[in-house]
C-alpha cells in the first residue's frame, strides 16, 4: 500500500469540521492586518494576531509585507503593488486547496505551480471615471505533476476553487467598510 504524503493533516481538518458543526460560533474568525504609511506610496503591513475558536490567537511569528509601486509609476519599488497581493492570496489559497484535496483523495503530488495573471487598465486609478479601478479579469493556470489522470487533477482544482475563501471573496460581493478613527 502506498502512503500519500503531501504534508496536509487531512484528519485534523475533518475532525475540526465535525467539531465545529456543534459549535458554529467557534468557526467565526476575524483576520487582521495593520498597515502603516512609510513614504510616498510605500507602506508596511503587519500581520500577527487574529480571533478564532472563541479567543484571540497569535501566529507563530509576526509577518511584515511591503507594498509600493514600481518605478514606472514614479515610485521607489520597495515592494509589490497592493493589487498584486490579491494575486498572491489567490495563488496561495488555491494551491493550499490543491494539496489538501489531493491528500484527502489519496493522490500524491510531485509538483504544483500556479501562474496567476490579472489584467488591469490603470487609467481607472489615475482618475478616468469610465475605467474600473481593479482587475478586469484574473486567470489562474495550474501545472500539476501527480499520480493521477488529467480528469482527476481537474477535479482536484475544481474542488479547491469551490472551497477557496480568496476565490469566493474575489468573485462574490463582500461588504467592505472604511472608517476614519
Amino acid at each position: 500500500m502506498t502512503v500519500t504524503d503531501n504534508g496536509v493533516n487531512v484528519q485534523a481538518l475533518l475532525d475540526a469540521r465535525e467539531a465545529l458543526k456543534g459549535a458554529p460560533e467557534a468557526a467565526r474568525f476575524t483576520w487582521r492586518a495593520t498597515s502603516k504609511w512609510d513614504r510616498g506610496v510605500h507602506s508596511t503591513t503587519t500581520i500577527e494576531n487574529f480571533y478564532g475558536l472563541g479567543a484571540e490567537q497569535s501566529h507563530k511569528a509576526k509577518t511584515e509585507f511591503a507594498a509600493d509601486h514600481p518605478e514606472v509609476f514614479a515610485a521607489e519599488d520597495n515592494g509589490i503593488t497592493p493589487i498584486e497581493y490579491l494575486l498572491v492570496g489567490l495563488a496561495g489559497c488555491l494551491t493550499a486547496g490543491v494539496a489538501s484535496v489531493a491528500q484527502n483523495r489519496g493522490i500524491q503530488l510531485r509538483s504544483v505551480t500556479a501562474v496567476v495573471e490579472g489584467n488591469h487598465d490603470i487609467r481607472g486609478i489615475l482618475g478616468d471615471p469610465d475605467v474600473r479601478n481593479g482587475f478586469n479579469d484574473i486567470k489562474v493556470t495550474f501545472d500539476i505533476d501527480a499520480d493521477a489522470s488529467k480528469a482527476d487533477i481537474e477535479a482536484i482544482v475544481a474542488q479547491s476553487q469551490k472551497r477557496s475563501a480568496v476565490f469566493d471573496a474575489l468573485t462574490n460581493p463582500t461588504d467592505v467598510t472604511v472608517e476614519v478613527a
